[in-house]
């Protein structure tokens, strides 16, 4: 193997390289350093509307792609107008931010990047005018910037000067009434945005003044011997003139010009920065994560972006937007493994989209079902959390929230291929998918690139296999496309999926190119999406949701806060605590509290909140990849699991809060009419040594089994009686029997003929 030279200035790269990531915003693409405006929800309406300025806003997704390429554009816009200030600020919202969400939705942001001109002393965000920047370069958006400026009639920015052309009235009594030494006089072109840029330019400095005069000012033109457009002269205050030497007619060659004259000295209006204006955040340690894993905090994630932020950016959803949510939601309901609280959740949406006949549906209305605000219903929770464990990106801005939908996505199309019973089509995930990105999905420009991809080829899609290789494929032609840009994760990088360490068998050679084995592939999906490869690392315990929707039903709460923060998860343990202390509840020395049988796989100990490992179709065993026709079975049997108990044991014990022996019921299946004496249950334990927690999980396996052993009796016992079940049993004791009967004659007659005369032997 070659040896690898060390860079000769490598040492002072990684000091430049570490200095450029100190620099680095803290939480999205944009710092502090920057020349721009760094608005939060808190300062967007004090410093944008009523302003004696104008102000152009970019409303951001840091996760968003076609806004991290258009963020050093953005940047260096902001450096080479920042001379314009105060006539003109350039500001910066990151939307990604669920705390700025809602301003967002107040502003009409429904697309990232949105770009929205105000115009000085604007009264309220419907003033707002968005400019369409498809592509645009720095130049385009500066003559934007300008048309903008002069659309200002009644409410002129004080600090502006006029950019329209100059009269020969004008120029010949300028110096009378203006106290100035220079004039510059600018020819150009009507079309041409010369003039009014380098007017700008020279806003901030004093004792010059700027005026541009058309080619169709003949008076003037012949007066001062103009020959080509463009072309600049100076007049002094003394009556002299001459035609400014620059080696380009170019803005920066006048503006270079003018700033070194005799007497011209900036003015007293400062650069545009706000040092003030830092984003608050907190860094967010790293989590261990396995990329041959699927982490649920990441699907969970998806779904609470997706429904209560993406969808949130409209105030009304109508027509199209309707028919992709309740097409989006359905798929959801049908074909999330989440956990049992999640799919009531998607359930109990997917119900109430169903029943809203109307064309239109109010986000507030929405918005209601969404945080789960009735009384009486069964327990339906999906945090509101965003925590990215297999999608975390190096920074912020990387991967997150796209990462996860793709996954979701995936995720669904796999779970299709399992689901032929339910009468599944083979574009039911992925038209879904393709609605819902081209209404609600922020990032307008990946929304259009899929979209080309969907009209090229997706109806060609003929059966639920096809189409999970059909996004499996689609997801690979992305990640070429995008690798080696701005959005590519140095750390992560878009390479073709799956890998060969992942999936040897999925890559082959032919004529010394590179081929997938679509098959393998096929194969290799099925596995990595499955269920059984499902992580609940850092998921928010269930038992906390339950326990606060307990309370809330029991004392009659109105709208139910998910996600209070840590001090009110500390006093729900503490409640823990106390009721398992009534409880006699032991601990067994040497191992920490909660550790066992209750304790959930992978992370979810964290901040203290320890709850029961309930039954789902959620399997920590990689080993249970193999049992995929077990699946649908272990559905209905989460079912059984998590109806109203909760409710109806919260009725019986109104006076009182529930422990965690009133919680033991809800973990027993619904199919027996007698009622579970658990207080023998627990004696019988508590003589053996154990606790509530091993005593719930002895429950799940004792149960597990078996609905197992019922499972496959059912299946074998299909058409066959008692009777029929009894003589098969006989028979085969009896066949036994006479297999035995003959092995031992058998060996017996070979035993006498060793013992004859003659016989040979070893």
């Amino acid at each position: 193997m070659a040896r690898q030279r060390c860079h000769p200035h490598g040492p002072l790269l990684l000091l430049l390289l570490a200095a450029a990531l100190a620099g680095a915003p803290p939480g999205g693409l944009y710092s502090p350093g920057d020349p721009l405006v760094l608005l939060q929800v808190d300062t967007l309406e004090s410093r944008v509307l009523n302003s004696s300025s104008a102000w152009l806003v970019e409303f951001y997704a840091s996760w968003c792609g076609h806004c991290v390429h258009f963020a050093p554009t953005w940047r260096a816009l902001a450096a080479d107008i920042q001379e314009w200030s105060p006539a003109v600020n350039l500001g910066v919202l990151d939307c990604a931010d669920i705390a700025n969400q809602k301003m967002c939705g107040k502003f009409g942001i429904t697309g990232f990047p949105t770009l929205k001109f105000f115009k000085a002393f604007s009264k309220s965000p419907e003033d707002g005018m968005k400019i369409f920047h498809p592509g645009d370069s720095i130049q385009n958006l500066r003559q934007s910037i300008i048309t903008n400026l002069e659309m200002h009639k009644e409410t002129w920015p004080p600090a502006c000067p006029p950019l329209e052309p100059a009269s020969v009235e004008e120029i010949q009594g300028f110096f009378q009434t203006n106290n100035v030494t220079y004039l510059a006089l600018i020819f150009e072109t009507s079309d041409s945005f010369l003039g009014r840029e380098v007017t700008l330019d020279m806003l901030q400095y004093e004792n010059v003044a700027v005026r541009r005069v058309l080619s169709s000012e003949e008076e003037l033109v012949k007066k001062y011997g103009v020959t080509a457009f463009p072309s600049s002269f100076l007049l002094i205050k003394n009556g002299t003139f001459s035609r400014i030497p620059v080696q380009m007619e170019a803005r920066s060659f006048y503006t270079h010009f003018l700033r070194r004259l005799p007497g011209v000295t900036r003015g007293p209006y400062a650069p545009t920065r706000a040092p003030d204006m830092r984003i608050k955040t907190t860094p967010t340690p790293r989590r261990a994560a396995d990329r041959s894993k699927v982490y649920m905090t990441d699907l969970e994630s998806a779904l609470h972006y997706a429904l209560r932020v993406e969808v949130a950016r409209f105030s009304v959803l109508t027509g199209e937007r309707v028919r992709a949510l309740k097409d989006f939601v359905a798929v959801l309901a049908k074909y999330f493994p989440g956990r049992p609280f999640v799919r009531n959740f998607l359930r109990s949406v997917d119900r109430w989209l169903r029943n809203v006949r109307e064309s239109s549906i109010p986000y507030s209305a929405l918005e209601l079902v969404l945080t789960n605000r009735k009384e009486g219903q069964a327990p339906a929770v999906l945090s509101n959390n965003v925590t990215w464990v297999g999608c975390q990106g190096s920074e912020p801005h990387f991967r997150g929230y796209p990462c996860s939908l793709w996954t979701l996505f995936h995720l669904l199309t796999v779970q299709a291929t399992r689901h032929r019973r339910l009468g599944t089509g083979p574009l039911e995930v992925l038209g879904a998918m393709r609605s819902y990105v081209q209404s609600f999905f922020g990032c307008r420009e990946c929304a259009q690139h899929f979209e080309g991809m969907a009209a090229e080829s997706m109806d060609k899609v003929r059966s639920v296999n096809e189409a999970a290789l059909w996004l499996w494929s689609r997801h690979n032609r992305v990640n070429a496309r995008l690798a080696g840009t701005e959005t590519e994760d140095p750390q992560f990088p878009k390479l073709q999926w799956p890998p060969p360490e992942l999936c040897p068998l999925c890559h082959g050679v032919v004529n010394r190119r590179h081929v997938w084995d679509e098959a393998a592939v096929l194969r290799f999906l099925k596995a990595h999406f499955s269920p059984a490869n499902i992580f609940l690392d850092y998921t928010e315990p269930e038992r906390a949701l339950v326990v606060r929707r307990s309370r809330e039903a029991k004392e009659g709460a109105g709208e139910w806060a998910m996600g209070d923060g840590e001090e009110r998860e500390e006093e729900e343990e503490e409640e823990e605590r106390g009721e398992g202390e009534e409880d006699g509840e032991e601990r067994r020395p040497g191992k920490p509290e909660g550790a066992g049988v209750g304790m959930e796989v992978g992370g979810s100990e964290r901040r203290g909140i320890l709850g029961p490992r309930k039954p789902s179709i959620v399997r920590m065993n990689p080993k249970m990849q193999e049992l995929e026709e077990d699946i649908v079975d272990l559905d209905s049997f989460s079912e059984l699991h998590y109806k109203s108990k909760a409710l109806k044991a919260a009725a019986a014990n109104k006076g009182r809060r529930l422990s965690k022996r009133d919680t033991i019921p809800l973990l027993l299946a619904d199919n027996s009419h007698e009622a579970f004496d658990y207080a023998a249950a627990w004696e019988r334990l508590r003589r053996r040594g154990l606790g509530s927690k091993q005593l719930i999980g002895a429950l799940e396996e004792d149960e597990g089994d078996a609905l197992r052993r019922n499972h496959w009796f059912r299946m074998l016992g299909v058409g066959f009686s008692r009777l029929d079940v009894s003589l098969c049993i006989i028979l085969y004791f009896l066949s036994s029997m006479c297999l035995l009967g003959m092995y031992t004659f058998f060996r017996m007659r070979t035993r006498h003929r060793k013992g004859r005369p003659g016989f040979p032997t070893a």
